[in-house]
């Protein structure tokens, strides 16, 4: 079967190799979609960092570069594994692309498994991705959709993203919130702060990706930080007080630093956004306001939510797809898309058939 295989920073190749195997207790699943993330170009641009490189394995799943690309993934079962009997070959289903030591609880009531040492993700450091026509993952990271169509169930992932983000942040309907950045993942908190009855400013210099907030209904007010101090519009916004929450979403130091001149005394700052390289931050804004910082990695137990959110039309993904490509063109019209021209284009999904 096709994949896009990581083998360095810069080196991603489109290579046939071989389909994985069913085995007990793990479910067999062609890829429909898989989305570009964020993650991946920083791999592409910065990495190694999730991806262990080549050489030194990673110790649970014992593999290095080359490895196959994407965890943002949606498809269909075709076979399950002995011992899984709630799932049959047909059912339409996402990943949350976790490898995590076997040991961990990953039950309901366990909400920190995705901190537990060693955590990665399956299509960085291992375990197969979506970047590939199959995949096989344990029954545990499979999680059913319904009638979600399978182009919108691929940003399930990054809405989990963003759903555990709102809950690290304390939001609560009626709060005023200021997001960072209108990528894919800070359109999807945006989408998710509004489904909690939230008020959302959101600052982005592209004009697709400002109209996109406005046009998707995700954003109360978008601001333009070329031409607007986004700080003073804020205050403007709230009769003078800031935002009570904020989120950063770009990994662009000059956002956050815009974040905390933004936010009421006392607020929460939510950092998303996976950073290549070390950030500066002022201490003495964060010590006068008594900003409480927070970091938020991936989700727990977050895609059950995540999907409901969905299904009862809370969220809408459909506006958020903004181009499909064949695999093949993974390099030329996806990364160099979102490298180099990320103000024309939102999520581009990958179909690893085509």
């Amino acid at each position: 079967m096709k994949a896009a295989r990581y083998y360095d920073r810069g080196d991603i190749r489109i290579e046939d190799i071989a389909e994985p195997t069913v085995q007990p207790g793990t479910v067999g699943i062609d890829v429909a979609y898989c989305g570009i993330c964020g993650t991946d170009l920083h791999e592409y641009l910065d990495g190694p960092i999730f991806v262990p490189p080549a050489g030194h394995p990673h110790p649970v799943s014992g593999e290095s570069a080359p490895v196959t690309l994407g965890h943002e993934m949606s498809g269909v079962v075709y076979a399950v594994g002995e011992g899984v009997e709630d799932l049959k070959p047909g059912d339409r289903v996402v990943v949350e692309p976790y490898i995590l030591r076997p040991e961990v609880d990953t039950g309901p009531d366990n909400s920190a498994y995705h901190l537990s040492p060693d955590m990665n993700f399956i299509g960085l450091a291992g375990h197969g991705g979506g970047l590939a026509e199959k995949i096989v993952v344990e029954r545990r990271w499979v999680h059913p959709v319904g009638d979600i169509p399978l182009d919108e169930a691929a940003l399930i992932e990054p809405l989990s993203v963003a759903y555990h983000a709102f809950e690290r942040s304390g939001a609560k309907a009626g709060d005023f919130a200021l997001v960072g950045g209108a990528g894919p993942i800070g359109l999807l908190t945006c989408a998710v702060l509004k489904a909690m009855d939230v008020e959302v400013a959101v600052t982005e210099l592209s004009r697709l990706r400002r109209q996109k907030a406005l046009d998707a209904g995700v954003a109360d007010h978008v601001i333009d930080p070329a031409v607007s101090d986004v700080a003073a519009e804020v205050r403007r916004l709230t009769d003078g007080r800031g935002a009570d929450v904020a989120f950063e979403a770009t990994s662009v130091n000059v956002v956050l630093d815009t974040l905390f001149d933004a936010v009421r005394p006392g607020a929460v700052i939510t950092v998303i956004s996976i950073w290549g390289k070390p950030a500066s931050l002022d201490m003495q804004k964060l010590v006068l306001k008594e900003v409480d910082l927070r970091g938020t990695i991936a989700y727990v137990n977050s895609h059950p939510k995540a999907i409901g959110l969905v299904r009862e039309g809370r969220v809408d993904l459909k506006p958020f797809i903004t181009r499909t490509i064949g695999l093949d063109a993974l390099v030329s019209e996806g990364f160099d898309t979102l490298i180099h021209h990320n103000e024309t284009a939102v999520k581009i999904l990958v179909d690893p058939r085509s």
